[in-house]
C-alpha cells in the first residue's frame, strides 16, 4: 500500500514538473499576441411570430379561443402556409381575470409560427387583422444555415490573426511561427431576440428592428435588418 502510495505521489510530481516545464519554454519562446476580427451579414429565414389568442366579445356573443384557432388555421391555409408550422407556446391554456368586479374570467392561448420570408410575415398579420387577432409580434429571427455561416466568420478572424501577425513581423524581418495559444474573445448567439412588429397596439415596445409600412396597413414590403454575425479571435504566435 505504501509503494503504491509512494508511486501515485511520484507520478504527479513528474506530471507536475512536465507541465510546469511545457509552459516555460511556451513562456521562452519569442512570440506575438494579434486578434483577428470578421463578421458577415445575412438576410433571416427564419422569423418566429408569437401569437396570443384570447376569448373576446362580439356584441352578444363570445368568440370562444378555439373558434378563433379555427379562423387562424384557415387563414394559413388560405396563403399557403403549413400548419405543421403553428406550434402551441403553452400546452395548457392561462385563466386570466379581466374584470375584478365582475369576477369574469377569460382563456387565453399562446402560439408561435414559424415562416421563412418577409412577404409571409406581411400577408400573416393582414390576415389576422382580417379576423381580429390583435395580439401578434415578431420573437426572434435565425437563419437555417447559421452554423455553416458561423464557421466561416470564425475560419475568417483566425486568418485575419495571422495576417496581422505576418505583416507585423515582416515589417521586422521575422516571421510567424506555430501558434501556441488560440482562444475565442467573443461572438455572439444564433437566435437573436429582438422587439417585435405591433399590431393594432399589441404591446408597447422601444427599439423595433421590423416595421410594417403604414401605407394600406399591412400590403407592401417588411424591410429586415440583416443579421449580423461577428466573432474576434486571439492568438499567441511564436515568432520564427
Amino acid at each position: 500500500m505504501r509503494q503504491i502510495l509512494t508511486l501515485t505521489i511520484g507520478l504527479i510530481f513528474l506530471t507536475q514538473i512536465s507541465f510546469g516545464q511545457t509552459q516555460m519554454n511556451i513562456e521562452q519562446k519569442p512570440y506575438i499576441e494579434v486578434t483577428g476580427h470578421a463578421e458577415k451579414k445575412i438576410i433571416p429565414d427564419e422569423i418566429y411570430l408569437s401569437i396570443t389568442i384570447k376569448e373576446r366579445e362580439s356584441g352578444r356573443d363570445k368568440i370562444t379561443v378555439e373558434q378563433q384557432e379555427k379562423d387562424l388555421r384557415q387563414a394559413l391555409t388560405d396563403l399557403n402556409i403549413s400548419l405543421e408550422l403553428l406550434t402551441v407556446a403553452d400546452a395548457q391554456a392561462d385563466y386570466i381575470r379581466v374584470k375584478w368586479t365582475k369576477k369574469d374570467v377569460i382563456s387565453q392561448s399562446e402560439y408561435e409560427l414559424k415562416l421563412s420570408t418577409a412577404q409571409q410575415v406581411a400577408d400573416v398579420f393582414e390576415k389576422l387583422d382580417e379576423i381580429k387577432i390583435d395580439n401578434a409580434y415578431i420573437s426572434r429571427v435565425s437563419h437555417s444555415k447559421i452554423k455553416e455561416y458561423r464557421k466561416e466568420v470564425e475560419i475568417e478572424a483566425i486568418k485575419n490573426a495571422k495576417s496581422k501577425a505576418d505583416y507585423l513581423l515582416a515589417a521586422i524581418g521575422q516571421e510567424t511561427g506555430t501558434a501556441l495559444i488560440v482562444n475565442e474573445r467573443n461572438s455572439n448567439s444564433d437566435d437573436y431576440y429582438i422587439d417585435g412588429v405591433q399590431i393594432r397596439g399589441a404591446r408597447a415596445s422601444s427599439g423595433i428592428m421590423y416595421e410594417v409600412p403604414s401605407q394600406d396597413k399591412f400590403k407592401g414590403t417588411i424591410d429586415f435588418k440583416k443579421i449580423k454575425l461577428e466573432t474576434t479571435i486571439y492568438v499567441k504566435f511564436e515568432i520564427k
